[in-house]
């Protein structure tokens, strides 16, 4: 069997260029962050930048698309791990996301969280790859949830569980903890059932 090609050194610094950008945004917001800064944080050199983006414009919304991924594959991870302890796929993903760690994981936790608030306000192409996040985010928790749950409630849960962690960071410390804390008893205690079936669907957000 080959083994798969290693990525290019345009296909690397690519990357790099998308893991500063994504970060910088969750961080500063869509408007705090200037290619000038995302470049020099990639340890990269400005001019360098249209050898991989058209216009800044290009380079938000794919390092929107490629932050949804880091931080997907980080709550992936804090899910399997409370499956593997017997939690429900809900309770797993209710848990992580709504977790103390995400509460300080400002700029590599989830790009909804995060740039919500912002969202509405931005260019046609930036907003479309923004509002995919909330769709992928609306589907991960539908395929949590137990049969007899409706599918419409995930867009609920999802609202709920964003602005619960958007609202925990602007209390901060132990007030921020305990709206975190109610937020997720209270999700798990309408909609966590033990005899749920269905597993998370790693493929969105």
């Amino acid at each position: 069997m080959s083994q798969p090609a290693k990525p290019s050194r345009k296909e690397l610094s690519h990357d790099r260029i998308l893991d500063a950008a994504s970060r910088a945004i969750r961080r500063h917001g869509f408007d705090g962050v200037s290619v000038a800064d995302v470049m020099k944080e990639a340890g990269l050199t400005h001019g360098g930048f249209y050898a991989h983006f058209g216009t800044r414009e290009d380079m938000v919304a794919e390092a929107i698309e490629y932050g949804a991924r880091q931080s997907a594959e980080s709550l992936d991870r804090g899910v399997a791990a409370r499956c593997r302890r017997g939690a429900t796929p809900f309770r797993a993903l209710v848990e992580s996301y709504l977790s103390e760690p995400h509460i300080e994981a400002k700029e590599g936790g989830c790009v909804v969280a995060a740039l919500g608030s912002e969202m509405s306000r931005q260019t046609p192409k930036v907003h479309e790859a923004s509002a995919a996040r909330i769709t992928g985010l609306v589907r991960r928790i539908e395929a949590t949830l137990a049969p007899e749950v409706p599918k419409e409630r995930a867009m609920a849960i999802a609202g709920t569980m964003v602005g619960a962690l958007q609202m925990a960071r602007a209390l901060g410390g132990r007030q921020g903890k305990d709206m975190l804390a109610a937020s997720r008893e209270a999700l798990l205690e309408q909609y966590d059932k033990a005899d749920s079936s269905a597993t998370p669907d790693k493929n969105v957000e």
